[in-house]
């Protein structure tokens, strides 16, 4: 069995659904912009139990990207490289080394959300395997 045999597709409208509906604004502004940069991408919530997206073939199960709520923010999770590789351009947000932070009573800003999957694709494909 290959390894994205075992990944379950579908679950990121359930997993949007469960939060408030303010909330769920914000997870779909993020689930929009992640779509637009990677575009057809598969869904799962199988990692983590939150919304994740890949593609078949790579490292890693494919997975590049994902997205969560945590109280106040929606968060993007993406391959670490990709935000080191942009950290400027994030000075406004707080986070991780895998992790970005924007709050949920605010717009997601998009053009950062594209910015950072269409890192950790490139990343993703560089290791090929």
């Amino acid at each position: 069995m290959k390894p994205t045999d075992a990944i379950k597709l579908g679950g990121v409208k359930e997993y949007i659904a469960k939060h408030p509906k303010d909330i769920q604004a914000s997870l779909n502004e993020m689930k929009a912009a992640i779509q637009e940069a990677a575009p057809g991408a598969l869904e799962t919530v199988s990692y983590f139990e939150m919304p994740g997206f890949f593609y078949k073939g790579y490292e890693y199960n494919g997975m590049f990207a994902w997205f969560s709520f945590k109280k106040p923010n929606v968060r993007l999770h993406v391959r670490p490289l990709a935000i080191t590789k942009h950290k400027a351009e994030l000075a406004d947000y707080t986070g991780t080394r895998s992790v970005v932070n924007f709050p949920a009573n605010k717009p997601i800003p998009a053009k950062i959300v594209k910015m950072l999957v269409k890192e950790s694709i490139r990343l993703m494909k560089e290791k090929k395997e």
